[in-house]
């Protein structure tokens, strides 16, 4: 098999298991029941926090060794880079949706309108995928560095291994949407999206292999800081779904959890 073949295929898996997992919100024909609602919101909260800190965070203070000491520092940053710029969407996509309806109303009141829940999933999610996208570049950007066909199959086994996680991404975003938009294509539609930035991501990666590895470490903080501050707001409060001694919502997180931690650990 060629390079360029390896390559090809690496990319387009990142984008089709995200597809793929979107397409599962065609199995529910009708909306789903409350309880099966919350079992899916703990299990994207765990998906997510195991995701933040095996694939990005403990990678981040890897990437920073350099630092010794402080090798903390970067992940850290991007951390509350992440948090921070997911409080000044949440104030200023409202405010901009608030004043385009201004136009279309006689009240001179701005609407109060807040993101909800699918659509920070969506943009947490999303951003997470920038850096793993990256990632899969970089790592087939030094392959064509190397030379060596050993580099190229050790990318694939990465971007099999990216793939594999996006699989259960695809299905947290697009499930939440359907119960959001009342649509399945939409609901689809958006879970697509989300992963459409990966190959995008990739193809860049590869074209700035050799300039942008350094800043690695702050991407892949700042999409963990993201996931974060969406899973502590919006989805582990909303998974107990109003019943504090329901343990739905909890049994999801741990399963989500444990299942890409082991996606995390043994696809490395």
């Amino acid at each position: 098999m060629s390079e360029i073949a390896i390559t090809a295929i690496g990319i387009t898996f990142i984008f089709l298991m995200t597809t793929l997992g979107s397409s599962v919100v065609f199995l529910f024909k009708k909306n789903i029941s409350e309880k099966v609602n919350s079992l899916f919101l703990g299990f994207a909260s765990g998906l997510m926090i195991a995701a933040s800190v095996w694939s990005l965070i403990l990678p981040a203070i890897e990437q920073s060794s350099e630092l010794g000491s402080l090798s903390f520092l970067p992940a850290s940053c991007g951390i509350v880079l992440g948090c921070l710029f997911l409080i000044l969407m949440d104030k200023i996509i409202p405010y901009y949706l608030s004043k385009k309806d201004k136009k279309y109303s006689k009240d001179d009141k701005p609407k109060k309108c807040q993101l909800n829940r699918s659509i920070k999933l969506f943009i947490a999610v999303t951003l997470h995928n920038i850096p793993e996208g990256l990632a899969v570049g970089l790592a087939f950007g030094n392959a064509f560095m190397a030379g060596e066909i050993s580099e190229f199959y050790s990318a694939l086994w990465l971007a099999i291994g990216i793939g594999i996680q996006n699989l259960p991404e695809g299905t947290a975003v697009s499930l939440p949407m359907k119960e959001q938009l009342g649509s399945k294509k939409k609901a689809f539609l958006f879970g697509t999206l989300s992963g459409i930035v990966e190959p995008i991501m990739a193809l860049i990666g590869i074209w700035l292999s050799t300039s942008l590895s350094h800043l690695m470490p702050w991407f892949l903080a700042f999409s963990a800081g993201a996931m974060l501050f969406v899973v502590a707001e919006e989805l582990l409060p909303d998974a107990k779904n109003g019943h504090p001694s329901s343990h739905i919502g909890p049994c999801g997180f741990i399963i989500g959890f444990v299942l890409m931690m082991i996606l995390d650990v043994a696809l490395g």
